[in-house]
C-alpha cells in the first residue's frame, strides 16, 4: 500500500509539473515566435511543448489509475476491518440503518482523504514550488508575489473553509444515519405502518429528515462557492501583481508571458484545496464514527489463548448463572435477566424452558452461546469454562434456532446451505421436512428467491425456514428458541410433535410457550423474573400448584 502511495503521489507530481512546464514552454515559444527568430531557435521549445503535452496525459493517467487503487484498497480495508469490529458480539449502540451508514458512506472517506486531499495537496506542493523556482529565475519580486498568492490559496483559504465546515459537518453523518433509519423504516415495515394507520406519520418524519440533510448540504454547497469564488479571485488578483510587477521591471514580453501564464496555472492543482478542506471537515466526522465502532466493547470478553474445543459428546452444566444486561446505578438494584439458574444437559438429555415473556429464557440461550457475559456463576462444556474457549467454539457446539434468525436475498437453497455448505438434496429434503416446510417448498421451488430479511415469506415460513437451517447444522447442543412462534394452533402442534420426535436422543435445550408435547422430554425448568421456581417432569408440575399448571390449565381450556 504504501508504495502504491508514493507511486500515486510522485504520478500526480509529475503531470502538475508537466501541465506548468507546457504553459511555461508554450508561453515562451509563442512569444519568441512573434520576433521571427531563425527556426532554430524554436525548436528546443517546440520539442519541449510536445513532451510535455504528452508527458501531462500520460502521467496524469498513471496518477488516477494509481491514485484510486490506493483509494479503493484502503476503502476494501477498512470495511473488512469493520466488520472484523462487528464479528465479536456487541452491545447494541448502533442501530442497523446506522450501521449501513457508516459501512457505506463512511468508510468513502477514506477514498476522499486520499484521493481529495493527500495526493492533490502533494501535487499542489510541487507544483507551487516548481513555479516559485521558475519565478525566481526570471524576477524574485514577482516569486514573492506569487508565493503569497499560493500560501493564501493553499494554507489560508483551506484552513477557512474546514473551519466553516467544521461547525455543522459532524452533524451530516448523523443526518444521513437518520434518513437511513427512516427509510428502511418504510420500506421494511410498510405492511405493519399501514396496518396500524401510521404510513402518514411515518412518511412525515422521513420527510423532516430529508429536509434537514437537505438543510445541511445547502450549507455545505455554499461553503463550496464561496471557497471557490474566493480562490479565483486570489488567482486573479496574483496574475495581475504579477503581470504589473514585470512589466515595472522590464523584464521584457517573453518573461511578461512565462511569468504570466506560470503563476496562472500554478494555481490550478492548488485551488481545489479549498474544497479538500471543506472535505477534511466531513472526512473527520466519518473517520470518527467508524472509530466508535471499531472500538465498541464487545460483549463478551475473548480469552488470550483459548482452551481446545471439548469432543462429543458434551454435558454442559449451567452453575449459579447471573446475567445482566445493563450494569446497575450508582445506589440502585435492578433486576438481573438471569439471578442464580443452575441447569444441567447431559448427552441427548432434552430440556425445555417455559416461562412468561421477559422471564430470561432467551437469556439463557444467549449465555449458552457465549453472546453475553454473565456476572457470576459460570457455564461449563465437558468441565471447561466457556469464558475459556474461543466465543466461534462455544457457538460451534452450541447453536440452532435463535431469536430473529436473518434471511438474505438469494435462493432458498442458499439460505439453507449456510447451515450445510456440502448438504446435498437428500439432506436439504429432510430438513425442510422435519420443519414442516416441505410441501411449501414444493410449490415455490429450491431455487425460488427469498426477498432481503425475508419480507417475502410469512412470518411462520420464515421461523420454519430458520428452524430447517438449524436442523441441518445439527450442531451437537440444540437451542431452539420458540420454535412454533407465529404458526397457527395445529400446524404448531404438528411441528412440535416432529420436532420431539426428530430430538429425540439428541441434547436439546428447548424455549416454548407451547406446553403440549412436553411430556417426552426429560425435564421442564420454569423460569419467572430470572428465577428458576418450578422443575421436573410434565407430570410432576401438572400435579402441584404453580405457573406450569396454571399455564397447562389454560391452554387445555384454550383447546376446548
Amino acid at each position: 500500500m504504501g508504495k502504491r502511495l508514493v507511486w500515486a503521489v510522485l504520478a500526480g507530481a509529475a503531470a502538475d509539473l508537466a501541465g506548468l512546464g507546457l504553459i511555461a514552454a508554450a508561453a515562451w515559444l509563442i512569444t519568441r515566435a512573434a520576433q521571427q527568430p531563425p527556426l532554430a531557435a524554436l525548436s528546443v521549445a517546440i520539442v519541449a511543448t510536445r513532451a510535455f503535452a504528452t508527458g501531462k496525459g500520460v502521467f496524469r493517467y498513471v496518477e488516477r489509475l494509481t491514485g484510486h487503487d490506493v483509494a479503493l484498497r484502503a476503502q476494501a480495508g477498512t470495511r473488512e476491518d469493520l466488520y472484523g469490529a462487528l464479528i465479536p458480539p456487541q452491545r447494541p449502540r448502533h442501530g442497523g440503518a446506522d450501521l449501513l451508514s457508516r459501512m457505506v458512506d463512511d468508510t468513502e472517506a477514506v477514498q476522499d482523504l486520499l484521493v481529495r486531499c493527500l495526493l492533490p495537496a502533494a501535487a499542489a506542493a510541487v507544483a507551487g514550488l516548481a513555479a516559485v523556482v521558475v519565478g525566481l529565475t526570471i524576477l524574485p519580486l514577482a516569486a514573492l508575489v506569487l508565493v503569497a498568492g499560493l500560501a493564501l490559496a493553499g494554507l489560508a483559504l483551506p484552513a477557512g473553509t474546514a473551519a466553516a465546515a467544521r461547525r455543522w459537518a459532524a452533524r451530516i453523518a448523523p443526518a444521513r444515519a437518520e434518513l437511513a433509519g427512516r427509510v428502511a423504516d418504510l420500506v421494511h415495515g410498510s405492511a405493519d405502518l399501514a396496518a396500524y394507520g401510521a404510513d402518514e406519520a411515518a412518511l412525515r418524519r422521513a420527510e423532516a429528515a430529508d429536509e434537514a440533510l437537505a438543510a445541511l448540504e445547502r450549507r455545505q454547497a455554499r461553503v463550496h462557492a464561496a471557497a471557490l469564488a474566493g480562490g479565483t479571485l486570489l488567482q486573479g488578483l496574483t496574475v495581475a501583481a504579477v503581470v504589473l510587477l514585470a512589466q515595472g521591471a522590464q523584464v521584457g514580453s517573453v518573461g511578461t508571458a512565462v511569468l504570466a501564464l506560470t503563476a496562472l496555472v500554478s494555481f490550478e492543482p492548488v485551488l481545489p484545496l479549498a474544497a479538500a478542506g471543506e472535505r477534511m471537515a466531513g472526512i473527520t466526522a466519518a473517520l470518527r464514527r467508524l472509530r466508535e465502532v471499531r472500538a465498541a466493547a464487545p460483549a463478551v470478553a475473548e480469552p488470550a489463548a483459548p482452551a481446545p474445543r471439548p469432543e462429543s459428546p458434551l454435558t454442559v452444566e449451567v452453575e449459579d448463572l447471573v446475567v445482566r444486561h445493563s450494569p446497575a446505578p450508582a445506589g440502585r438494584e435492578t433486576r438481573p435477566a438471569l439471578d442464580g439458574v443452575s441447569l444441567r444437559l447431559t448427552p441427548g438429555r432434552r430440556v425445555a424452558i417455559v416461562g412468561p415473556s421477559g422471564a430470561g429464557k432467551s437469556t439463557l440461550l444467549a449465555a449458552l452461546m457465549r453472546l453475553v457475559e454473565p456476572e457470576s456463576g459460570r457455564v461449563t462444556v465437558n468441565g471447561a469454562d466457556v469464558r475459556d474457549l474461543a466465543g466461534d467454539d462455544v457457538r460451534t457446539l452450541m447453536t440452532g434456532l435463535t431469536q430473529d434468525p436473518y434471511i438474505f436475498r438469494t435462493t432458498l437453497r442458499d439460505n439453507l446451505r449456510l447451515a450445510g455448505p456440502d448438504a446435498g438434496d437428500e439432506r436439504l429434503r429432510r430438513a425442510v421436512d422435519d420443519a414442516r416446510l416441505g410441501d411449501w417448498v414444493e410449490r415455490t421451488g429450491w431455487d425460488a428467491e427469498l426477498g432481503e430479511d425475508g419480507r417475502t415469506v410469512s412470518g411462520g415460513q420464515l421461523q420454519r425456514l430458520a428452524l430447517a437451517r438449524a436442523l441441518l447444522y445439527d450442531p451437537p447442543v440444540l437451542l431452539l428458541d420458540e420454535p412454533a412462534e407465529a404458526l397457527d394452533e395445529e400446524t404448531a402442534d404438528r411441528l412440535m410433535a416432529d420436532l420431539l420426535d426428530v430430538t429425540r436422543d439428541r441434547t436439546t435445550l428447548l424455549v416454548t410457550h407451547r406446553l403440549k408435547g412436553l411430556e417426552s422430554v426429560d425435564e421442564v425448568v420454569v423460569l419467572e423474573e430470572g428465577r428458576v421456581t418450578q422443575r421436573g417432569r410434565h407430570d410432576e408440575l401438572v400435579a402441584v400448584p404453580g405457573y406450569y399448571r396454571d399455564l397447562w390449565e389454560s391452554e387445555v381450556l384454550t383447546r376446548r
